[in-house]
Formats: C-alpha cells, structure tokens, sequence
C-alpha cells in the first residue's frame, strides 16, 4: 500500500522484508544466469541488452512487490501482455520460465510466506503471458 500512486510505502512490503535491492538483484542475476543458457529463451533477448533485461525484470518486480517505482517512472505502465506480444511466447517457453524463475527462488531461500507469495504471482503472470500456441 502507498501513500499515493508513486509515494512510498505506507507498510512494510514483501520487497523490505526480504532485504530490498539486494534480494531482488540475486533473484534476477541468478534467473537470467539460467535464460542466458535456455536454447529457447536465450534467443529472445539481444546479445547487447543483457543488462538492460536484468535491470527491467528488477526494477518490474520490485515495484510489483512495494519497492521503488523506478520502473514505472522511466518506463511508463508496465503493459506485460504489450511487451511480450513480439516474442513466441509458447506454453514450452512459458514453462522453461517458470524453471529458471523457481531455479533462483530455491537460490534466494526466501523465507515460506514470502516464498510462496513470489512463486504464486510469477506461476500466474507467467500463464498469462502465453501468447502462441504450438
């Protein structure tokens, strides 16, 4: 919850209970070590934007999750479904997702609420991001 829709945090949120920048950094690191590797996702990003994807998906999450709105600042409304419309995003790369996203979560040993938390919203959003069929 936020004082306004860009003020800070009128709670403690997930994102300062789980240690803030840092936690999200590792999370994010640790996810694109194993895309960077996947013969499907890898393909999707550019070579040269490596960084910038880290910096995206982090800064996303931590706003998802009551941390800065930088992403939403800089980039306007996240619009997922948009953004990932150009890529195939199949049930198969969905799911190859979902392992490198659970990979880094098992790395980051969340404590079980937050834990759970995380996985639920990123199983949902990931489902929602299906965009072909093969």
């Amino acid at each position: 919850m936020r004082a306004s829709e860009e003020g800070p945090a009128v709670t403690d949120t997930l994102w300062a209970q789980v240690g803030g920048i840092e936690t999200f950094e590792r999370i994010v690191r640790a996810f694109y070590a194993g895309v960077r590797e996947d013969p499907v996702l890898a393909p999707m990003y550019p070579d040269a934007d490596w960084e910038g994807a880290i910096w995206r998906l982090r800064a996303f999450l931590e706003q998802y999750w009551g941390g800065p709105t930088t992403y939403s600042e800089q980039r306007g409304h996240p619009r997922l479904r948009m953004r990932h419309a150009p890529f195939p995003v199949t049930p198969d790369a969905k799911e190859r997702w979902l392992k490198h996203m659970h990979a880094a979560l098992d790395e980051a040993a969340l404590p079980p609420m937050h834990d759970a938390a995380f996985r639920d919203y990123v199983e949902r959003a990931a489902l929602a991001m299906v965009n072909r069929f093969e």
